[in-house]
C-alpha cells in the first residue's frame, strides 16, 4: 500500500521485455541500506518488486499484465519516473490509499496556467471516469492529487509548484500518457451497487442488506 506522495523520481534504464516477463532498470536516488530484495516499490504508480540492486540501479519484474495496462511498453532509456518506497504500518497518511494497481492509461488534453497552478485536463476511458467524483482522489503516475473536476471521459486535477518541482509532471505535454488509478473505495461501491443500477440504485434496504448499517 502506498500513499501516492512522491519519494523521489529517477530514470528509465532498461526494459528488457521477454515471453513470459519483462525486467525493468531503474537509476535513482533511493536509500539503498533501507531496501532489500522482494521489497515493493511504486513506479510511476505501479508496484513493483525489487529482484536487483547495485549501488542507485534497482531491478524490477514486470509481468505481461502490468506492461499491458501501463505506460511501461512506451518507456526508454532515460524516461523520467516518480518513486515511492511502500506505506510503514503507523506512518503517516497525508496522501490518499494507493494500492499500486494501475487501472488504465490516460492522456494529457490540456495545460492550463492558473495563477500559481497549473491545471491539468485528462481523457480516460468511460468505464474508469464514472470511479472519479470531484474533490475525490485520483492517483497520476503514483501522485496522489484531489480531482477539481469530471465528465464522462476526463477530468481536470490542479497542481502546486511544490507537486510540479517533486515529480515528472514538470515536464509533460498534451498528449502525453500517464498511469491512473482510481479511488479504490469507488470501486467497491461501483461493485455493490452494479447489479442493481437498473432497480432504484442504492437504498438504505441495500445497505443492510450488506451489512453496511
Amino acid at each position: 500500500m502506498f500513499t501516492g506522495l512522491i519519494e523521489c523520481t529517477g530514470r528509465v534504464l532498461t526494459l528488457r521485455r521477454g515471453d513470459e516477463r519483462a525486467v525493468l532498470e531503474v537509476a535513482a536516488p533511493l536509500p539503498g541500506s533501507e531496501i532489500r530484495i522482494g521489497d515493493s516499490i511504486a513506479v510511476n504508480g505501479a508496484c513493483l518488486t525489487v529482484v536487483g540492486m547495485q549501488g542507485d540501479r534497482f531491478s524490477f519484474d514486470v509481468s505481461p499484465e502490468t506492461v499491458a495496462r501501463t505506460t511501461f511498453a512506451a518507456s526508454q532509456a532515460g524516461t523520467p519516473v516518480n518513486l515511492e518506497r511502500a506505506l510503514r504500518l503507523g506512518g503517516r497518511l497525508d496522501g490518499h490509499l494507493v494500492t499500486g494497481h494501475i487501472d488504465c492509461v490516460g492522456r494529457l488534453e490540456s495545460r492550463v496556467n492558473q495563477g500559481n497552478a497549473v491545471i491539468l485536463g485528462f481523457s480516460l476511458p468511460r468505464e474508469q471516469a464514472r470511479m472519479l467524483v470531484e474533490k475525490g482522489s485520483v492517483a497520476l503516475d503514483g501522485i496522489s492529487l484531489t480531482v477539481n473536476g469530471v465528465s464522462d471521459t476526463g477530468f481536470s486535477v490542479s497542481i502546486i509548484p511544490h507537486t510540479l518541482e517533486k515529480t515528472t509532471l514538470a515536464g509533460i505535454g498534451p498528449g502525453k500518457e500517464v498511469n491512473i488509478e482510481t479511488d479504490v473505495i469507488g470501486k467497491y461501491v461501483a461493485r455493490l451497487v452494479g447489479p442493481h443500477a437498473g432497480s432504484g440504485g442504492l437504498t438504505m434496504e441495500k445497505l443492510m442488506q450488506n451489512g453496511f448499517i
